[in-house]
């Protein structure tokens, strides 16, 4: 976490999954990106468990939850392949183009 963020807040992660089976990307965001990776992976997630399994293509931290859910949130509301595929190349979501408030 760097010093803008807020004392005793939970970091949060976007992160991108690329299905094996189907080579469909699927967004999420949580406070534990291993964890809830492993839980797509075990066929806990009703969205994700008829394309398993997946792998982690793309992750990036937030110093709060609440903005990764934003940036979740607005990637989702795009449906863009393009988009998602240009955030995995580039390395970093571009929050300025997405217009998330912090």
């Amino acid at each position: 976490m760097d010093s803008n963020s807020i004392p005793g807040s939970v970091v949060g992660y976007v992160y991108i999954l690329r299905s094996l089976k189907n080579g469909r990307y699927y967004v999420g965001s949580t406070n534990d990106l291993e964890k809830r990776v492993m839980e797509h992976n075990a066929g806990k997630s009703k969205y994700t468990s008829f394309s398993l399994p997946f792998e982690l293509v793309f992750s990036q931290v937030f110093d709060v939850l609440s903005i990764a859910r934003k940036v979740e949130y607005k990637l989702k509301r795009l449906k863009s392949k393009k988009v998602i595929e240009e955030i995995i190349d580039v390395g970093v979501i571009d929050l300025d183009r997405l217009r998330v408030n912090s």
